[in-house]
């Protein structure tokens, strides 16, 4: 049975593009099978892996509306053992035309229920908004990945997400759980980081992943063509962390 973990956090700017593309390709380097889910109206995990869309191509857009199955919205990538469904800009619209629709929370979780057993694990990558993109993320997900950037306002908004995550466990899902809060652009030079490391270790404890992604120029640069970290450049800190984390989600996961 494969485990959906959403990848969410409203701020912009945190890392969730970069850990859904780079954990869904190490757990596919490590031989699970991985779908990832763009669910961004930016669309940057499916250019970020180098994805060019026709306008045959059914994306996420259409699952929600349920004008396509997720099984035709479907592609390979290549990355091992990764598939996508892909993102498109008309995505914005959704929250529009959704929203007097019934059961609106639960259509991405309807659209996926067929196929998610074909899957170790569906990574969803979250919209920087807690509307009802990421709604449909977290009701479908049994568990929620934070990034969280090692900066002066890292805990800024962190606290709505908790809440937000709350009324979705008591609404919709009891079942969704917070996989971990993850420590991003982590710079050791910089006292900063390591407060804000500090800081949130000692707020949340064991909620925090042992694994931080240290700041890595290759990771920046790995999108602009259409590559994983660890196609782009595996000896990189960068494939070397999001490899760990991978083991790490491995472990907590048995």
């Amino acid at each position: 049975m494969g485990k959906i973990i959403a990848v969410a956090n409203q701020k912009g700017g945190v890392g969730k593009t970069t850990t859904s593309v780079n954990l869904a390709a190490a757990l596919g380097v490590l031989e699970k099978k991985v779908l990832l889910i763009d669910a961004d109206p930016q669309a940057n995990a499916t250019s970020g892996l180098g994805i060019e869309l026709n306008p045959s191509n059914p994306t996420s857009y259409q699952i929600l509306e349920h004008i396509n199955t997720a099984e035709e919205a479907i592609l390979p990538t290549t990355s091992p053992n990764v598939s996508i469904i892909p993102a498109h800009i008309d995505l914005v619209a959704i929250e529009i035309e959704l929203v007097d629709q019934i059961r609106r929370e639960y259509k991405l979780k309807e659209s996926i229920e067929k196929v998610k057993d074909d899957y170790d694990y569906v990574i969803i990558d979250c919209a920087p908004s807690l509307g009802l993109l990421t709604l449909n993320a977290l009701v479908a997900a049994d568990a929620v990945l934070i990034p969280i950037q090692c900066e002066y306002f890292a805990l800024e908004g962190l606290g709505k997400l908790l809440n937000t995550i709350k009324s979705v466990q008591k609404l919709h899902n009891p079942d969704l759980d917070i996989e971990g809060l993850l420590l991003t652009m982590y710079d050791s030079r910089l006292r900063l980081s390591n407060q804000v490391v500090e800081e949130v270790r000692k707020h949340f404890q064991d909620m925090v992943f042992k694994t931080i992604i240290k700041r890595n120029i290759k990771l920046g640069e790995a999108p602009s063509y259409g590559e994983s970290i660890l196609a782009y450049d595996a000896t990189s800190r960068g494939a070397k962390n999001y490899i760990k984390l991978a083991d790490e989600i491995l472990n907590n996961n048995g």
